[in-house]
C-alpha cells in the first residue's frame, strides 16, 4: 500500500492544525501527529524537564518516538502538523520517510502577514503549549523576523514528491481534495 506523509510548513496561526484535522477527516487511514499536543502534555505533566535555554529537545524526542511507532507499527498515512520551517530539518524528515517507503507531500502555508497578525490578535487558542513565549504574537513576531541565515527557508517543489501552497483559507479545500486523491488506488 502506498503511504503518504504530509508535512505542513508555516508560521503560527497560518491554518496548519485546522487543515490537518480537516485532511484527517477526508483521508482514510490517516492520523495527525501534532507537536503542539506533545508540548501541552509536557508542559502539563513534566514542566520541570523543560530546558531553561535552547531548543525544547524533550518535545522533539516525544514527537520522534510517536513518529517511529506510527511509521513502524501502523499502516497510517501521517499528517505532521508542526511548523517544519527549518530547511535542513525538513529535508532530513523527508529523507526519513522516503527511506521508509512513504510518498512525501509538503503543504506550505504562505498567508499574508496582515492576515496572520489579525489571527493572533484575536486568537482563542490555549497558551498551554508555551515553554518560553509569552503570547502567540511574540511567537509570530519571532518567526517573521527569522532569516534564511538561521535555516528558515521556504520549501520548494523539488523537496517533496508533491507540493502545494495555501495562500488563503479558500485554497485549503482544494488542496485537501488533491492530497486525498493521491492516496486513492489507481484503477486502470
Amino acid at each position: 500500500m502506498k503511504r503518504l506523509v504530509i508535512l505542513t510548513v508555516g508560521v503560527t496561526h497560518s491554518g496548519k492544525t485546522t487543515f490537518a484535522q480537516a485532511l484527517e477527516g477526508q483521508l482514510p487511514n490517516s492520523m495527525v501527529i501534532d507537536q503542539d499536543n506533545h508540548a501541552d502534555f509536557i508542559n502539563t505533566h513534566y514542566r520541570a524537564l523543560l530546558p531553561k535555554q535552547g531548543p525544547n529537545r524533550i518535545k522533539y524526542a516525544v514527537t520522534q518516538t510517536i513518529v517511529d511507532y506510527a511509521v513502524n507499527q501502523t499502516s497510517y498515512h501521517l499528517i505532521l502538523c508542526n511548523s517544519n520551517r527549518h530547511r535542513h530539518a525538513r529535508l532530513k524528515q523527508i529523507d526519513y520517510y522516503r527511506n521508509h517507503g512513504f510518498t512525501t507531500v509538503v503543504v506550505y502555508f504562505d498567508l499574508p502577514d496582515a492576515v496572520l497578525q489579525e489571527r493572533v490578535a484575536h486568537s482563542q487558542r490555549s497558551t498551554s503549549i508555551f515553554s518560553k513565549a509569552s503570547s502567540f504574537k511574540a511567537i509570530l513576531d519571532r518567526q517573521q523576523a527569522e532569516s534564511p541565515d538561521s535555516g528558515v527557508i521556504e520549501p520548494t517543489a523539488e523537496e517533496a514528491d508533491h507540493f502545494f501552497v495555501i495562500r488563503n483559507s479558500d485554497d485549503a479545500g482544494d488542496v485537501i481534495r488533491q492530497v486525498a486523491e493521491l492516496a486513492a488506488p489507481n484503477i486502470d
